[in-house]
This record gives C-alpha cells, sequence and structure tokens, in this order.
C-alpha cells in the first residue's frame, strides 16, 4: 500500500529527508517561508540551506500546513525544538487519527524538559510516535555519500514498515525499539560536539579529541541508562556513530559552535551569525537539570552549560577538563 507522506519543515535536514521519502512515496514539504516553497517547486532547489543542490522532482512543497497534513498516512516532524510544539498543534486539526508521527529534530523542550516524542505524545494521544536519528549530515547524503540511520519505535510491527519509507539507495536505515535511547544520543552528543569543538578552536590535538569524545560518550550513557534507555544504544549508529561524525566534521552545527567559542568569540555573536540552529545551545541547561535530577556526573556536558551561559571562558574550561583528576576509567570525571 502507499504511503502518503507530509514533512514539516524547510531546514537542510527535513529537506533531505523528504528528498530521500520522494524515491518511495508521494511526499508534501511544509515550510513557512514562501521563497523556499516556491524554489522547490520551480527550481526543483532549497538555495537557502542546500545551495546548489539539485533535488527530485518529485519533491513538491507548500506553505498551506493544512495541504502538508491532512492527507499524510504518515507525518514527519523536521522542526527545531523551539518551536516543536506550536507547529504540531497547528498540524493536530488537520491530521487523521492513528498516524504515525516521526520526529527528525535532535533537542529537548527548553520549558519542560521533555523530549521531542514526548511533546507529540502530549499533543497529540493515541497517535504512534518514532524518531529518525544517526550520524546524518544532509549535505553529504544530498551529494550521494553513503550513510546509516535508524528508524526507532517501540511498536516492533510499525517500525519494519516505516524502515522502508525511509530506506533509500546508499542511505541505509536499520531499525531499532529503545526509542527513549535513540532520541536521547541524538540530543545529548551535540552537547559533547561543542566541546570537542572549543578544543579544536584552542588548537588541540587529535589525542585531546579522541578523549573528549570517548569521555563525552562515557557520560551520555551514564545519564541514558539513569532514564531508562539501553547501554548498547550509546554504543550504535545514535550514540556512537552520531557524536562521531558531530564532533569531527567541519559540516556539524554544534562543533562550529564550540570551535568560535574556542577561538574566543561570545555565544550570542555566534548564534546571531548562523542559519540554522545549533540544538546543543538550547539542550544544554536541560541536560545539566537532567543530570542533577537523576544524579549524573557530566563534568563534559556542565562545561558547555557554563562556557554557552557565559559564565566561563573555553580556555578556563578546557583546562579544567584536561586538568581534572583521573580515577578508574568505569568512574565519572
Amino acid at each position: 500500500m502507499e504511503l502518503n507522506v507530509g514533512l514539516l519543515g524547510g531546514g537542510s535536514w527535513g529537506t533531505t529527508v523528504a528528498s530521500l521519502v520522494s524515491r518511495n512515496a508521494p511526499i508534501t514539504l511544509w515550510a513557512r517561508d514562501d521563497e523556499t516553497v516556491a524554489d522547490i517547486n520551480d527550481n526543483h532547489r532549497n538555495s537557502k540551506y542546500l545551495p546548489d543542490i539539485k533535488l527530485p522532482e518529485a519533491l513538491r512543497a507548500t506553505s498551506d500546513i493544512g495541504e502538508a497534513v491532512s492527507t499524510a498516512d504518515v507525518l514527519v516532524m523536521g522542526i527545531p525544538s523551539s518551536n516543536f510544539r506550536s507547529v504540531l498543534e497547528d498540524a493536530k486539526q488537520h491530521l487523521r487519527p492513528w498516524v504515525p508521527v516521526i520526529s527528525l529534530t535532535k533537542g529537548l523542550e527548553l520549558s519542560t524538559s521533555l523530549r521531542m516524542t514526548q511533546v507529540i505524545e502530549e499533543v497529540l494521544p493515541g497517535h504512534p510516535v518514532g524518531v529518525l536519528t544517526g550520524p546524518n549530515l544532509a549535505r553529504e547524503i544530498m551529494a550521494g555519500q553513503a550513510a546509516a540511520s535508524v528508524i526507532s519505535m517501540e511498536d516492533e510491527i510499525i517500525v519494519k514498515q516505516l524502515q522502508q519509507l525511509f530506506h533509500s539507495g546508499l542511505f541505509r536505515v536499520y531499525t531499532n525499539t529503545d526509542l527513549l535511547g535513540c532520541e536521547l544520543g541524538g540530543v545529548l552528543k551535540n552537547i559533547i560536539a561543542i566541546a570537542v569543538g572549543m578544543g579544536d578552536g584552542l588548537g588541540a590535538g587529535d589525542n585531546t579529541r579522541s578523549a573528549l569524545i570517548t569521555r563525552g560518550l562515557a557520560e551520555i550513557t551514564r545519564l541514558g541508562v539513569a532514564m531508562g534507555g539501553k547501554a548498547e544504544t550509546f554504543s550504535g549508529l545514535t550514540g556512537m556513530g552520531d557524536m562521531i561524525a558531530t564532533c569531527t566534521s567541519s559540516l556539524s552545527r554544534n562543533r562550529h559552535v564550540g570551535v568560535e567559542l574556542g577561538k574566543g568569540r561570545h555565544i550570542d555573536e555566534i548564534i546571531g551569525q548562523m542559519l540554522m540552529v545549533a540544538e546543543g545551545v538550547k539542550s544544554a541547561p536541560t541536560v545539566i537539570a537532567l543530570a542533577k535530577k537523576y544524579n549524573v556526573a557530566m563534568p563534559i556536558a556542565e562545561d558547555v552549560y557554563e562556557v554557552t551561559k557565559g559564565n566561563r571562558s573555553a580556555v578556563r574550561a578546557f583546562r579544567g577538563l584536561v586538568n581534572q583528576s583521573a580515577g578508574a576509567e568505569s568512574e565519572a570525571g
């Protein structure tokens, strides 16, 4: 049975996922910006977010949210965490019952500390929820380079059906029923990527980067397991895989923020010059609150939070991290 897909969000990742899905099913992308909609429909491009990349002719866009949602058999949310709930509320009146809703967003809601799937469950009770997440840099995928991702839902039957919707050519999609673990991995690695970026901006070497990634992975695994995720999830694509890509790629927005912080620039100046959202900056306060709630030590995340709040310089934070006393590798710190 052919599924109609509605995707909300005209940014780089939303457009990339819509392009992939268009090979398997009819899809309508919703974007607020009329210029972006016209660019996609008339020129088969999204010049604002993916310049010089040709989009499939099958991909259609609209600025009418009802048009994208009302006929959807699957709804995909590519909206930043700060606007996620409000857009979902707008979509609610158009969405038919029991339609699965898949989040692409790697962030937490600041006011509630909720993951995006929890927001979906609040706004749209009764709808199956899931995430598509992994080490997925939009520009590389649109350039035709091989990549792997994970579709995660608690319902094993539905997740296998949706797997084929997103699986496309060199974009391999695996399944995982640890929804909480998969979603948290995508959220938490952004903060570690800022820390790694700070080190790069300060001129740290490959050994330092490797240590930060490894200890950062230990931090996010501790918190994820404390919250109910499976430890093995964090060693897979949605944990370690996503972290490596985000911490090392020049295309990573969160690493970019860290690099600029390491160079001494103020966070407001950095964010003000960015076209797209760095979710790690927005999520940092919520992650620190969760770490305190679950009594989990996260020294790297703590330092990133202090730097992004302007309470500590990147130089001071980085010196603190590398000068920390070391115990057993299984311990915090």
